[in-house]
């Protein structure tokens, strides 16, 4: 007991512990407790994924489905799962960094251009289709964003997983992750491959594949000659700030510590100047946080998991099925004739069940309906078709995965436009599973951000297309993202740090939504909106109006106003002056200002001379009269 609060005290005082062989079988201990707590868990998203592959053959067994050689199997319930993986692809996120403070703009919009292309080299795109299935399927995608040291020939860089659930582990009945006392992240390598990463472990590997629970594959998958590595990440406070550290490890061998490292780090023969640099990064990531991002789809409470359109539709799949099965039966006992028979019938069996004798033998007797009589099977009643139907609209609507969000409409509704707003209206359970996705979408690139501010100590350049097909290279290091001080005072006033904001919007959009966006334009232009002698008035009607790109349209608009404006005024000084010097040339001046919408001057609207030109014609005149003067003038 005097041994555990030693311990204790020695973790709150914020000094480091060494893992060692007792510290690993402390979190084997934690890790089976946390395994246990998330038992159903696991149970459930295993039995999902064998919806999803239709291997519900043991589930359906359960409800006494297919009691026989057939068992019908509808994909209505897959059919809902691809309809809603394709709203979310269409709403592929790309952020937008927004600074705090005035001094960080600059920055910002070199973080903007930049994170896309760091997610474009995780391979981010497949990431997040595979995130979605997994958020669809069992209620909750993962995603664990790292510093990976091996990237770039050594120089490391950012790495962007999706993280299986079955193989994390955190303790139960905490809602944020990132309340969890030790989240545990264990993988089964191959034990061949661990030793040529870490030759120490040759000849100590013992091949135990138990811990993580596994999907039913098709395959024929072994585990054997397989260990669990096992990942341990978890929080400590050390002064004021929350660090994390981190561990990993197979069997009872230490393969990385940072508490291990930190300890090294503070040996006294161990030169001032190294010590400082290894305080300066204290723990795993200076950002304290789990490198994990959860999203769930319909939250629970007690788990930062949620549930997924196949624990809701589940039930009314299995009904389906079984009216399926029962159909298929009814229709097969229908169409195939089937008879009684006495044992003492005269009627030849084998003449009579093959249909290409004409002629079927009878031994003697009489031939009526009491030796072979057909059996007559009942037609299904037409209620039990309306009660199909009725279950596949129940699902469609549960899901909301109803034909009109699938882009069918009734009732002559034709025009791209209107089918978008029904389309729009129908897509509120996509649109909301969305904004969950780009709220962890946001945590990944907050967490991308911290990384960068961390370890891009060099600069690194990174290709950038621009929305005008320009290809521009740009520079970036931490520099801009490390503390600032606060003030230069009598007394230390501390740092700030740079902070942002991650704003989503949508890469991609459906074909309805751009055609819609398309007749508005149209729209928009016969209404006379993009002339500019009407700009005041278009961007009165368009402050009352919403669209996407609207920013942008009233910002050419006021542009066009201002150099419409000006052209004005220069027409109005280049007909001035004709009128003064050139009066041949007024004429075309105001057929110009015509055809550009403004009109043509009047002579009351033009000074009628100018102090020059009266000078100029007064000299004219006494030359005029001077020469007529002359001896032969006229």
């Amino acid at each position: 007991m005097d041994e555990i609060t030693r311990e204790q005290q020695t973790e709150s005082a914020g000094t480091a512990r060494p893992v060692d062989e007792r510290r690993l079988l402390e979190f084997d201990r934690i890790l089976e407790q946390y395994k246990a707590g998330k038992k159903r868990l696991e149970t459930r998203v295993r039995e999902g994924e064998r919806w999803w592959t239709l291997h519900n053959e043991e589930q359906e067994a359960k409800e006494g489905i297919g009691d026989g050689d057939f068992r019908a199997k509808s994909g209505w319930l897959h059919n809902v799962l691809v309809s809603k993986h394709a709203d979310a692809t269409d709403a592929y996120p790309e952020p937008i960094v927004l600074p705090r403070e005035p001094g960080d703009e600059q920055q910002a919009k070199t973080l903007s251009a930049v994170l896309p292309v760091i997610l474009e080299s995780n391979g981010f795109d497949k990431t997040y289709s595979t995130a979605a299935w997994r958020k669809l399927k069992g209620g909750t995608a993962v995603y664990k964003v790292t510093w990976d040291a091996d990237k770039l020939n050594g120089l490391g860089d950012i790495a962007i997983e999706c993280v299986d659930v079955l193989n994390l582990f955190w303790e139960p009945g905490i809602t944020d992750i990132q309340d969890s006392r030790y989240v545990f992240h264990v993988e089964l390598m191959d034990n061949e491959t661990l030793e040529g990463i870490y030759p120490q472990l040759k000849g100590k590997l013992t091949g135990d594949s138990h811990l993580i629970s596994h999907y039913q594959y098709d395959d024929t998958v072994t585990t054997e000659g397989k260990t669990h590595v096992i990942d341990v990440y978890y929080k400590r406070r050390e002064g004021n700030r929350t660090v994390l550290h981190y561990a990993k490890y197979v069997n009872n061998i230490v393969l990385a510590s940072t508490e291990n490292d930190a300890a090294a780090a503070n040996l006294p023969e161990l030169l001032p100047e190294v010590q400082a640099q290894s305080q300066q990064h204290v723990g795993l990531y200076d950002h304290g946080q789990y490198p994990f991002v959860f999203d769930a789809l319909w939250p629970v409470e007690g788990s930062p998991c949620g549930y997924g359109y196949i624990d809701l539709c589940k039930n009314p799949q299995i009904q389906l099925d079984m009216m399926d099965t029962s159909f298929v039966r009814n229709a097969l006992a229908g169409s195939t004739p089937r008879f009684f028979q006495r044992t003492d019938s005269m009627v030849n069996d084998k003449d009579f069940l093959d249909l290409r004798k004409p002629i079927v033998t009878v031994r003697g007797g009489n031939l009526d309906d009491t030796g072979l009589r057909q059996i007559q099977v009942a037609p299904l009643a037409g209620n039990y078709i309306s009660y199909y139907q009725g279950k596949v609209a129940e699902m469609r609507e549960t899901s909301g995965n109803t034909e009109t969000a699938n882009g069918i409409t009734g009732g002559g509704v034709t025009a791209a436009s209107a089918i978008a707003a029904l389309q729009e209206a129908a897509g509120k359970t996509s649109r909301d599973s969305t904004q969950a996705s780009y709220r962890a979408f946001s945590d990944i690139c907050l967490l991308i951000i911290e990384l960068i501010r961390q370890f891009y100590d060099l600069p690194r350049y990174f290709r950038i297309q621009g929305e005008d097909g320009a290809t521009d290279y740009v520079q970036l290091d931490n520099s801009g993202l490390q503390p600032r001080p606060l003030g230069v005072g009598t007394e230390d006033m501390g740092y700030s740090l740079p902070t942002y904001d991650i704003k989503v919007k949508v890469q991609k959009r459906d074909a309805y939504s751009r055609v819609a966006q398309n007749e508005l334009a149209l729209q928009l232009y016969s209404a006379g909106f993009f002339l500019p002698q009407s700009a005041t008035t278009a961007l009165v009607a368009l402050s009352m109006m919403d669209f996407e790109g609207k920013d942008e349209l009233v910002r050419k608009l006021a542009e066009n106003s201002t150099l419409f404006q000006q052209f004005q005024q220069m027409a109005q000084i280049a007909a001035t002056l004709a009128q003064s010097y050139q009066p041949d040339m007024l004429l075309p001046i105001q057929q110009i200002m015509s055809a550009q919408g403004g009109g043509g001057f009047t002579p009351t609207q033009l000074p009628t001379t100018t102090a020059g030109a009266e000078d100029t014609r007064v000299a004219k005149s006494r030359e005029r009269a001077a020469q007529a003067s002359q001896p032969g003038g006229r």
